[in-house]
């Protein structure tokens, strides 16, 4: 009889990304312990959020929309740098040594995202290699590309290893830029999961806030979204649009839901004579539209008891009031309330992806972003 694995011993390990919202950069310290094969624990230890200043932010943008090479090679480097920059500090307010930590998990920061052709993050994970002197696991999405997959969301392996329920099926919700779910089987059992991409998460909602209201980002504490009323036949005719009515696997991005998107929306609330107010609250129905009725493709074996939610959409009253509302059956719930701050969730994640790499093992879940198979993940920048 061949003798049981070794139990690995544990590590320290950093995860850094920004997500399609262009808030800015999250790392998260994290120890990363596996006692038995895949009975992996990921426990934060620290992580901050780093906002992007507006110049920063107005470069991102510009690139999304069309930089040419040379802007994309220059952001490259820099991001590589924001990224050093934000892990650096986050060593140093911890007081943790970077010859402690084993490796740097860097997602970057995706600038163009096209399923199944090619997904495109910046942030040089050499700058990061050479200011650090520490290993940079880094192109996460590549090689499930390479592999016929869509590149996204990678997010569901960390949700069935780390936040799985014992008695059955959970539902992972993150509203960010773009909305996403995964519904994960009970813990230890080895059936699919489900995840993809449902629609935009607050970037509609934010993209008409910021031109209806200048000067503000978002819609705080829902106040916009609330004093308007959303309009019913703008609702539908923005959700005819071809990607909600899609079946899984699927995944998107800026691409589809950005600032056009966005513009086109509010073109119809002008005709209709709405108020800004109204504007908003249609923004907001017609994500949580959107991720209610992406509900219907979740099969019956999977059906969730729950639905965690995190993001920055999930401190949005408005938007959980409805997202309740458009998806009712399971209890909803907040992450930060099971877990931690639901604002490191994903940094944790990719850690743990890193991890998956670090150790020779796929990250990606073929269910859910529809490759030819399970694959490692990403590249190592050695130190």
């Amino acid at each position: 009889m061949a003798a049981a694995p070794e139990p690995r011993a544990p590590l320290l390990a950093v995860g850094a990304m920004s997500g399609t919202s262009l808030d800015g950069v999250t790392v998260a310290l994290v120890r990363i312990e596996e006692p038995a094969p895949y009975d992996i624990r990921a426990t934060l230890l620290a992580h901050r959020t780093h906002p992007y200043t507006e110049a920063q932010r107005a470069r991102l943008a510009a690139a999304v929309e069309g930089g040419g090479p040379r802007d994309l090679a220059i952001l490259h480097a820099d991001l590589g740098t924001w990224f050093a920059d934000a892990v650096e500090t986050l060593l140093r307010e911890t007081g943790t040594a970077a010859a402690g930590v084993a490796f740097v998990a860097s997602h970057g920061q995706t600038v163009w995202h096209e399923p199944r052709r090619a997904s495109l993050q910046l942030g040089s994970p050499a700058a990061i290699a050479e200011r650090l002197r520490v290993p940079v696991v880094s192109d996460f999405r590549s090689r499930d590309v390479a592999a016929g997959g869509e590149g996204a969301p990678l997010v569901p392996r960390a949700d069935r290893l780390l936040f799985a329920r014992t008695d059955g099926p959970r539902a992972l919700l993150n509203i960010g830029g773009i909305a996403n779910f995964t519904v994960v089987p009970r813990r230890g059992e080895a059936a699919d999961l489900l995840a993809f991409d449902t629609g935009p998460g607050v970037m509609v909602i934010d993209a008409c806030v910021r031109r209806l209201y200048p000067g503000r980002r978002f819609d705080e504490e829902g106040a916009l979204a609330r004093s308007g009323r959303a309009l019913e036949g703008i609702v539908a005719e923005t959700l005819a649009h071809p990607f909600f009515a899609a079946p899984p696997p699927k995944s998107t991005g800026r691409e589809t839901f950005g600032e056009p998107f966005a513009a086109a929306l509010l073109e119809r609330c002008h005709a209709a004579s709405a108020e800004p107010a109204d504007a908003v609250a249609t923004a907001v129905e017609v994500t949580a539209r959107a991720i209610g009725a992406a509900a219907r493709f979740i099969p019956p074996a999977l059906t969730p008891l729950d639905v965690v939610r995190s993001g920055g959409g999930a401190k949005n009253p408005a938007l959980v009031d409805a997202l309740i509302r458009c998806w009712p059956g399971p209890k909803h719930r907040a992450f930060d309330d099971l877990f931690f701050d639901g604002e490191a969730k994903e940094a944790v994640a990719f850690a743990l992806l890193g991890y998956l790499t670090w150790t020779s093992r796929p990250g990606n879940e073929p269910g859910a972003t529809g490759a030819a198979g399970p694959r490692v993940l990403g590249s190592v920048s050695p130190p």
